[in-house]
């Protein structure tokens, strides 16, 4: 670990960000043209002490973990993120791993969307990123570890994640899911992370096993779900996907689709995630 480099990496990368690109007003009485400690801090969900021992060289070695956060709160790209993993001492993750991060201009792209739901996936469903209005209407499923960060794999095998969609769409959302796996998997055929991933939820999953076997392929852009929300009832939300040239992430928009809806998700923006604790909210959205 090169503590004095990695402090100045990270002090430099601090200073270069103006607060309107992650969303934070900037105001006459502001001395700083970049952020400042506590807003990365606030940003990358750990305290300002530590931020501050990481600035002047005085921390203990980062976890990997801390380093994706830090990462996504500076606006990093990915070389300069796999710098960073470098200057802690770590390997940089692998692209599809479960470190894996979202790319920098997705991230600004989340910024823009505002109060827009709106999130940035893996090509196999893992939620690597997502904006304020996301967290609030499903949220924060970055946290995940294992299996469980996959879309998928939570659906067919925790009966609670399939309870926020009303019953008569569950049909369809799973096939959707299948169909969508399918078509990832087609274009990385032979990779051992998605055929692993398939087979541990054939074994996991007898609904799952049932539409595998039906073998419907379809890459979904545009769809329309009903979410039931356990603080302001039912949603109607218009889903439109944008994927990166590759197909190895995609940004996933939300925006309501009735009136009644967009008066809900305004209520949601005020009610604020008080009650919505981080983590253990599993609102399947893909």
């Amino acid at each position: 670990m090169e503590r004095d480099q990695l402090a100045d990496f990270l002090r430099r990368r601090r200073e270069a960000i103006r607060p309107a690109e992650v969303g934070i007003t900037d105001g006459p009485r502001r001395r700083t043209s970049g952020l400042r400690r506590e807003e990365v801090a606030m940003l990358a969900g750990m305290s300002v002490d530590y931020v501050v021992r990481l600035e002047q060289g005085r921390s203990s070695q980062p976890s990997p973990q801390l380093l994706g956060a830090l990462a996504r709160a500076l606006r990093l790209s990915e070389d300069e993120r796999d710098h960073l993993f470098h200057l802690a001492g770590h390997q940089p993750p692998p692209a599809d791993g479960v470190a894996g991060l979202a790319r920098a201009g997705l991230i600004r792209m989340l910024d823009l969307l505002g109060d827009n739901p709106a999130l940035v996936l893996s090509d196999l469903g893992e939620v690597l990123a997502q904006n304020r209005a996301a967290v609030l209407l499903t949220g924060d499923h970055t946290g995940f570890s294992g299996d469980r960060r996959y879309v998928a794999y939570r659906w067919f095998t925790d009966p609670a994640d399939r309870a926020v969609a009303p019953p008569e769409e569950q049909e369809h959302h799973a096939r959707q899911l299948v169909a969508d796996l399918r078509a990832a998997a087609g274009r990385r055929s032979g990779d051992p992370t998605v055929t692993g991933l398939i087979d541990r939820l054939r074994t996991a999953s007898a609904d799952f096993r049932r539409l595998w076997a039906e073998h419907e392929v379809a890459v979904r852009r545009a769809d329309r779900k009903t979410l039931l929300h356990p603080r302001v009832g039912r949603l109607v939300m218009d889903c439109e996907t944008l994927v990166t040239p590759d197909q190895g992430q995609l940004l996933l928009v939300l925006t309501p689709a009735d009136a009644e809806t967009r008066e809900r998700l305004q209520l949601l923006q005020v009610l604020g995630i008080e009650e919505f604790p981080t983590g253990t909210t599993d609102t399947p959205i893909r």
